[in-house]
């Protein structure tokens, strides 16, 4: 049986190189789409496209299952593992249903895209410790904020 050995400068430059990795995973954060659409035409779907391209890991929830980068859009509500961020692409007259939902996610933040502007939703995530912001997810992307 053959073994592999490394000197220590090689198990350095190992370690170092898992450390990166483990922290780069780490630093992706997962980001559900309410909203989601396979519509080049839609913020939703710009969105997935842009959190892809900056290697973020995205869940899709929607009206339709529709295939958009090779994901399916969910039409009934999972309970995702890990999300940090939700980004929402649904009117603040659609969004009660999404309530409760939201909160049993436990996200980090959810963000209300230009548009989805709910104070009273706002108000109970704030009260449950999530954050809300008002902001485009778009904009964060491109400006390095996400």
């Amino acid at each position: 049986m053959n073994v592999l050995t490394f000197s220590e400068k090689d198990k350095n430059i190992y370690d170092l190189h898992i450390y990166n990795l483990q922290f780069t995973i780490e630093e992706m954060k997962k980001t559900l789409i309410i909203g989601a659409s396979n519509n080049p035409e839609r913020y939703a779907y710009k969105a997935a496209e842009r959190l892809l391209a900056h290697g973020h890991e995205i869940e899709l929830l929607g009206l339709k299952a529709v295939e958009v980068f090779g994901k399916t859009v969910d039409t009934e509500r999972k309970m995702y593992k890990g999300i940090d961020t939700v980004t929402l692409y649904v009117g603040p007259r659609n969004q009660p249903e999404y309530y409760e939902y939201v909160l049993s996610l436990k996200p980090k933040r959810v963000v209300f895209n230009p548009g989805t502007e709910n104070e009273e939703f706002e108000n109970l995530l704030t009260k449950n410790g999530i954050i809300a912001e008002e902001a485009c997810t778009l904009v964060l992307l491109g400006t390095g904020q996400y």
